[in-house]
């Protein structure tokens, strides 16, 4: 009976270890009927070393949109940080997840700001032109 309640407990133990290893970065997609209101206007504060402005943007939580104010996150060299957007699709207003991806290099924006290299004097910054 001791042998029978060990191989319970193993085998509850190994599913607990299986659930333990999703990721835990899983995307959660938002689709809803109501558009997000237009975006707000934000004063962008001056630049910072090591920095880069996290623009603010519409926030679906408790059936309704909120707005989420724009921020400053540490800077990632190689990548080039996305706010969330609403895009529509079939009816419905579906939020894309920002976040930080790796800069494209080969387009021409070495930084990943979003602005060109020939145009591009205040790296990281797209709203200093």
């Amino acid at each position: 009976m001791v042998k029978q309640g060990f191989i319970a407990a193993a085998i509850a133990l190994g599913t607990l270890g299986a659930l333990g290893t999703a990721p835990a970065s899983a995307a959660v997609s938002v689709q809803v009927q109501v558009a997000p209101p237009a975006p707000r206007v934000e004063y962008v504060p001056a630049p910072r070393r090591g920095q880069v402005w996290a623009p603010g943007y519409w926030d679906w939580r408790g059936n309704r949109h909120v707005w989420v104010v724009g921020h400053w996150v540490k800077e990632r060299p190689g990548y080039r940080y996305d706010a969330p957007r609403w895009v529509q699709t079939g009816g419905y207003w579906q939020q894309q997840q920002g976040g930080w991806h790796r800069a494209n290099q080969r387009r021409g924006d070495r930084d990943g700001d979003g602005v060109p290299n020939r145009f591009d004097q205040r790296p990281n910054n797209p709203y200093l032109r």
